[in-house]
């Protein structure tokens, strides 16, 4: 009888080992952390950090120490553009990389001609990386040099920087919690706290305000909230700072000059609606404002000002569509931005199944100011809300408005007129994906309802402004391409739609018969906003630049 064979379990281990090494190094980065699994792409991110990229040791070596399959783990990682997952035998990326934006106020300022010209320049000891908007389109063609952003970026400008290994993040001059607390900061949120003001008072003052939310959908503020009221409690408010459309930046600037507004508006949130616990989304684009938050957070527990509403700050890697809020919310639980099928809706189950509100960063801004100051002085102020103008104009930048006013008064009023040598020939009211308008429709208001019916909408005010020197097929390509690169993948009118609407965009003639076919497929059967609007730019060609496109 043949002797029986080992039954070692270790006698043939299959699939990648753990590396005694890359475990300590893991072990090392996340200190006395909580391997908890909603932290996963925090931890990734300490590893691209350290090391530049995420090589296949420290992938299952993270797996290891966190519990999780590292099937699980890589499909975190491959998922999300900001982490290099680098396999074995792979070259991993050069220590430094200049991340330059291509995006649609990028292009135009000539970020391809500087693409080119920077890969002659640096050499093949700098990664020269094209990416998607980088959220510095009122200072185009922009860059990132490590977390240094620079903009009106040429190639001296980058080289200088790298040379004198201006790499990190640099933090503005912005109001700290001693200069908040000075000018009446955190009062609102302390007669909440007391029960000068119930939650009803607030839920009716908001209501009155006719606040609507600033991220993009428009839906009225006080009838968001009131779906929670009913529901069981914790809840928990989740603050979407993942500002990703194309020509938006308005956030940025709130969360770095006036972190504390934002933060107050979510813990009035957090009060009326019965949560625990604050998440902040911050996309990965803004290192400076991460440090701002993290500081400013710390500070604030630190005083017990938050009282019993736990708040925590996430880094979201590099994916538009987890500025989806059920994308985000799965990013938020350690997993891929996959936008979730509705029902159940957040406000029933959200994070970690529990009723969750979500806002963004200016809606909960606007929030503190209704509380502070009444519905009727936000009212007669005119609404005002921030507008990120970019493209052909003398002053681009962040512009406090009214809500309505009109594209052409924006330009005239807050902009300083078109830059020069340019004439005015179109807009995108609302980012990539709000559609493009033609000057003719310049005065049409840039409100709620208003541009609906031209198939635009002005979504996050994102406005970005064309002259005659910007072809209409050159804008639409970018868009598409866009959004094409950006498709989660999950759903196939989005995926396949996305890459055959820009194939289509490639023939000598459009076939608008078809382009308006699979635009309407895309739009009836996408199961989020992305795939429903990426066929915007090109219907908006065809509806008002049927002379200029082809």
């Amino acid at each position: 009888m043949p002797p029986k064979k080992s039954r070692n379990p270790l006698a043939k281990t299959k699939g990648r080992q753990v590396s005694p090494e890359a475990l300590e190094d893991v072990r090392r980065l996340l200190g006395d952390a909580p391997r908890q699994r909603d932290l996963l792409i925090e931890y990734l991110h300490l590893i691209q950090d350290e090391y530049a990229h995420i090589s296949a040791h420290h992938l299952a070596a993270l797996a290891s120490e966190m519990k999780l399959s590292q099937a699980e783990v890589y499909e975190v990682a491959s998922f999300y553009a900001h982490f290099d997952v680098i396999k074995e035998g792979e070259t991993p990326p050069p220590a430094l990389t200049v991340r330059v934006c291509e995006g649609i106020a990028c292009e135009i300022a000539g970020a391809k001609n500087l693409i080119n010209a920077l890969k002659d320049a640096l050499g093949d000891g700098i990664r020269v990386q094209p990416v998607p908007c980088i959220g510095a389109c009122d200072s185009a063609p922009a860059a990132a040099v490590g977390q240094n952003r620079i903009g009106d970026a040429d190639v001296e400008t980058i080289s200088n920087a790298i040379n004198e290994g201006a790499t990190t993040a640099s933090i503005p001059a912005y109001t700290d919690l001693e200069a908040y607390i000075s000018e009446g900061g955190y009062n609102a949120f302390k007669a909440c706290q007391s029960g000068e003001k119930s939650p009803q008072d607030i839920l009716e003052e908001i209501d009155q305000s006719g606040l609507r939310g600033l991220g993009g959908a428009g839906f009225p503020v006080a009838t968001k909230w009131h779906f929670l009221i009913d529901n069981p409690r914790p809840a928990i408010v989740a603050v979407n700072a993942d500002e990703g459309e194309p020509g938006t930046f308005k956030d940025r600037d709130i969360l770095a000059f006036n972190p504390h507004q934002l933060i107050e508006g979510a813990l009035i949130a957090a009060h009326v609606v019965g949560a625990d616990a604050i998440y902040i989304y911050l996309r990965d684009e803004y290192p400076h404002v991460h440090q701002i938050l993290k500081a400013e957070m710390a500070k604030l527990e630190a005083d017990g000002m938050n009282g019993d509403i736990a708040l925590h700050l996430r880094r979201g890697a590099g994916a538009y569509v987890c500025g989806e809020e059920t994308a985000l919310l799965e990013s938020l639980e350690g997993k891929r931005g996959l936008p979730r099928n509705r029902p159940p809706f957040p406000a029933n189950e959200g994070l970690f199944g529990r009723p969750t509100l979500i806002n963004n960063v200016e809606t909960l801004y606007c929030v503190t100011d209704i509380v502070r100051n009444g519905a009727q002085a936000y009212q007669d102020s005119g609404r005002p809300h921030f507008y990120s103008v970019s493209g052909r104009v003398k002053k681009p930048g962040v512009k406090l408005a009214p809500t309505g006013i009109s594209v052409n008064d924006l330009i005239a009023e807050h902009c300083g007129g078109m830059a020069d040598g340019h004439s005015f020939m179109g807009y995108l009211p609302g980012g990539a994906s709000g559609g493009i308008l033609p000057a003719s429709m310049g005065d049409l208001p840039l409100e709620f309802g208003s541009l609906e019916k031209h198939g635009c909408f002005v979504g996050s005010s994102a406005v970005v402004i064309l002259s005659d020197q910007d072809p209409i097929d050159d804008v639409v390509k970018n868009l598409v391409h866009f959004f094409e690169e950006e498709s989660c993948g999950q759903c196939t009118p989005c995926r396949a739609g996305c890459e055959k609407l820009a194939h289509m965009l490639d023939a000598d003639d459009w076939n608008d018969d078809l382009i308006r076919e699979l635009a309407g497929a895309m739009q009836d059967a996408s199961i989020c906003g992305l795939g429903q609007a990426a066929a915007n730019p090109v219907l908006s060609a065809l509806n008002f630049f049927k002379g200029e496109s082809k």
